[in-house]
Formats: structure tokens, sequence, C-alpha cells
């Protein structure tokens, strides 16, 4: 059986063992294992040729791809979302599509928080001022530079209510929050403290918004003009979910108008952004590269499941088959 990862450095840059997965493909004395750190559109089919099995990350398998891979059985998806295979031509091509569903949602609720402490606390400006010096000079024992704000008391709001969004309220009630969560249908018997409220009436009651719902047509550009001028001019706008939720246009500009006090995300409209994205010159705001999903022990989590999933395929039975 011959195993091929198309794109392994993102899951894996050196500091998890591929040894468990290659064991898989040379059980019986004959696979091979290839592991690519990338791999081009120009590379993929050679690549791939002989492959009975891919793992792929970001590379898109598309029905022209899978046309000219006759031996391919079998596509795991080192990720949850499964946009980048075409699902139903795979079906066709009676080959099975697996993905890696909760990997780490304690990961992005940390990075959620990253983002709100970021702007509430105000480390990175004052790590900087001291930095400078200003400490060194300073008549007191103590300075700030802005107001620094307690989150006890405060309201978080989330849109979309899934395993990441649970985490996030999770650590929100912790902190004394009080969390109000919006999703397309009504929910009933959440826990103490979590509120299910219509979008509209949440919008100016929140001090902080994060959104955690997936990007469909209808939440394409959820987050526009008109969204943020409902918001309070003093909350703070969190997304670690995927960057199309927002108008990037309409954010920078309530930013620099003080329309609201700050953003946070972990994700833009295209990755890795073009020079001109409006979030790269916007103010107030704290940008990570898509990497709230990538702590050591959620990576390890993926590849494990990565591993279960192939290890039932071969074993005819389905887990996180998607097609």
């Amino acid at each position: 059986m011959n195993i091929v990862v198309l794109d392994g450095y993102t899951l894996n840059p050196g500091d998890l063992d591929w040894q468990p997965l290659s064991g898989l493909a040379k059980h019986d004395g004959e696979g091979t294992f290839h592991c690519y750190d990338r791999t081009s559109e120009a590379e993929l089919i050679s690549r791939a040729s002989n492959a009975d099995i891919i793992f792929t990350n970001k590379t898109p398998i598309t029905a022209e791809t899978l046309s000219q891979l006759p031996q391919l059985k079998y596509i795991g998806v080192l990720a949850t979302g499964t946009n980048v295979v075409d699902l139903n031509f795979a079906a066709e091509c009676g080959v099975v599509v697996t993905n890696v569903p909760g990997y780490g949602p304690d990961a992005v609720a940390q990075m959620v928080f990253a983002h709100i402490l970021h702007h509430t606390q105000r480390v990175s400006m004052h790590h900087n001022a001291v930095t400078a010096g200003k400490w060194n000079g300073s008549e007191d024992f103590c300075f700030t530079l802005a107001p620094l704000q307690s989150l006890m008391g405060k309201t978080l709001g989330l849109m979309g209510y899934g395993a990441i969004g649970r985490q996030v309220a999770n650590i929100a009630l912790a902190f004394g929050m009080k969390v109000l969560v919006n999703t397309r249908k009504e929910l009933t018997g959440l826990p103490r403290g979590v509120e299910w409220i219509g979008f509209d009436e949440m919008l100016p009651r929140v001090d902080i918004l994060s959104l955690h719902c997936p990007l469909t047509e209808a939440t394409a550009k959820l987050v526009d003009r008109k969204v943020l001028e409902k918001m309070r001019p003093s909350a703070i706008l969190i997304n670690t979910a995927r960057g199309g939720l927002i108008d990037e246009v309409a954010l920078k500009q309530a930013l620099e108008q003080g329309e609201i006090a700050a953003a946070g995300v972990d994700v833009l409209s295209s990755e890795p952004p073009e020079a001109d994205n409006p979030l790269l010159s916007a103010v107030n705001i704290s940008i990570t590269p898509h990497n709230a999903w990538a702590t050591l022990e959620a990576r390890q989590n993926l590849l494990d499941i990565a591993i279960a999933n192939l290890q039932a395929f071969l074993s005819a039975k389905a887990l996180n088959r998607v097609n």
C-alpha cells in the first residue's frame, strides 16, 4: 500500500512522528510512504500517480486530478474542512474521503482569549514601552499608557455554539462574564450564565463578539457595515472561524472611525493574504496567521485521528467519512 502526504509541513514541521502512519504503508512489506512539505499543482500527479492513499491539508484534489489517479482508494483530509476535495466526484470514483473533526477546540478557544487579553490587558503595548526605557525613567512604581479592562461582568456574544463556541463560553464563565449565544435555531437548556438571543438583538449588548459559525452563502460577509454600526463603540470583534465572515473593508473603516474599539482575527479572506488586504493596515487590530488550531497537542491529536480514520478504512469500517 502506497501512502503519500502532499503537504505535511503545516501539521508536522518536525516535532511530530510520522512513523505510525508510515508503518501502515509498510505493514505488508511492499508499501511505500512519501511525505512532502508542500505540493504544487504541477507536482501533484507525478507525486500521487502510484498512491493508494493520499493525505492533504490544503492541496486541492479536483475532479480533473482524481480522473488521473485510477489507483487511488482513499483521501484523508488533515483538517476539518473538506472543500479542497471534490467529494461528489470522489464518490463516483469509489474513493473514500475522511476528515478530522473536533481535534482542538481548546486550542482555538485559547487563541480567542489571547486576542481578547491582548486588547484588554495591553501587554505588548506596555512591554514595548518598558523595553524602550519608559519604566526606567518613570516617577512612579507603575504606569499605564491606556486603560486596562476587567473581563468580570462583561458580556461576550458568540455567533455559533459548536465545540469551539462551547469551550469559549466555559472560559468566559470562569472569568465571570455573561454569555449570549446566537445560532440558526433557538437553543434551550443552556448552562447557567449562557442565554440564546437573536443576532440583531445581541449586537448592541455585547462587549465582545466572537465568531464561531461556518462560512456559507448565508454567512458570507455576515459582519458588514450595518452590523458594525449596531455594535458598541467600546466593543471588540474576534474571528477565529473563517475570514470570509467579515467584510474586511467595512471592518477597517469601523476601526479607523472608532465605531468599534478593536478586533482580533486569526483568519483572513484569502490566505496567505494579498499585500493590499485592508486589515493589514488597519488600526487597533491583532492578526495571527491562521494558527489558532496549531498547538502541539492539537496537532498531535489531529494526526492520531487521521491515523485512526485510515485504520478504520483498512478494516472496512467507516470513521469520519464525509462522502
